[in-house]
């Protein structure tokens, strides 16, 4: 097997040497002892900066050929020859590229992580279509992209709620967020969560929360334990300090790793272990102790209490063994102080 740029392509000669696919044209030789499959799968093996559904996508536009014979079915068989696929450059994202300042803890040519802040919502969304982190990487990345599935976006493969701060990656080439999507579909990623609540999970100090989420049947913006239906979601917690007194703490700091990653999964979670996050307007379940209030109200927290304190992973082009930290924002690190003084 052989697969170049198109030497009549100047775009694809001049990204060819960093393996990200550009627009113009791919050509790749199959050997008859290759040609075993399905011709998409078999496309996609062959040229790994480029997703399996990407390259469904270009058969179904008539963009591959083999043998100057376009290649109709993606599921059909492989068949020796020289495949022809035609990348059209990306499309332009329709988010609109906006100079907000980010925090960039790590970028290279495939991905970028970014420390978040709470109140930036990570896509735009009805009432909430700027001031998004997909808004600021289309302006921080610019040319950088190289299309995530034939569009010049970031690749989202994970997301925090939007007034929950810390770490995000993004992808910014189609072989990076096909490896990142799998890492997290394998739950093959380290994520840890700082949590302060309002008093301590019942029980154990430190333990697994486990139970199936899904929307909740009386409140369509909520999410809630369900016995039947939903998806099934795991989260491991250690209480790392109690405030107030040991015997009924008033509230505490916690660490939560995720096994899974459903919406809202640590708020619903503690929520339903009896320790709400502090300043949480959906899952609070009722108003914490005076003292505690009072804290809240000086730190200024105005949203839930959580942070996304850790991500680590294996970068998914490179093999790098990759670790970020955020420490606690501002808001968060003001209000475990007073918390301290109870």
């Amino acid at each position: 097997m052989a697969s170049e740029a198109d030497p009549g392509s100047e775009a694809a000669a001049d990204d060819s040497a960093d393996g990200d696919e550009a627009f113009g044209v791919r050509v790749v030789a199959v050997a008859a002892d290759e040609a075993t499959g399905r011709v998409d799968k078999l496309l996609a093996n062959l040229l790994p900066e480029m997703s399996r559904a990407r390259v469904q996508a270009l058969i179904a536009q008539g963009r591959v050929s083999r043998d100057g014979l376009a290649v109709a079915d993606a599921s059909a068989r492989a068949q020796p020859g020289d495949y022809r696929l035609e990348i059209p450059p990306p499309e332009p994202a329709e988010p609109q590229a906006e100079a907000i300042p980010l925090t960039v803890l790590f970028e290279d040519a495939y991905l970028i992580v970014i420390d978040k802040p709470a109140g930036m919502a990570v896509h735009p969304a009805p009432g909430s279509q700027s001031g998004t982190l997909v808004n600021a990487l289309l302006h921080h990345c610019g040319d950088s992209l190289s299309g995530i599935g034939g569009v010049a976006r970031p690749g989202i493969v994970h997301r925090i709620d939007k007034d929950t701060s810390g770490v995000v990656v993004a992808a910014k080439t189609d072989a990076a967020h096909q490896g990142l999507s799998a890492l997290f579909a394998a739950h093959d990623i380290d994520r840890l969560y700082v949590a302060l609540t309002r008093g301590a999970p019942r029980g154990a100090a430190r333990g697994t929360l486990e139970g199936a989420i899904a929307r909740s049947s009386s409140d369509r913006k909520k999410m809630a334990l369900v016995k039947s239906g939903g998806r099934h979601a795991v989260t491991h917690y250690a209480v790392e300090r109690v405030f107030g007194p040991a015997e009924k703490p008033l509230a505490a700091r916690i660490a939560c790793t995720l096994e899974t990653g459903r919406t809202h999964q640590i708020r619903v979670h503690l929520a339903s272990a009896g320790a709400p996050c502090l300043g949480d307007p959906t899952y609070g379940s009722g108003p914490p102790a005076e003292k505690v209030r009072a804290a809240i109200v000086e730190a200024g927290l105005a949203r839930q209490a959580l942070h996304a304190a850790v991500l680590g992973f294996r970068h998914p082009v490179t093999g790098e063994t990759l670790r970020f930290e955020s420490p606690l924002p501002p808001d968060m690190a003001r209000l475990q102080a007073l918390l301290e003084a109870l």
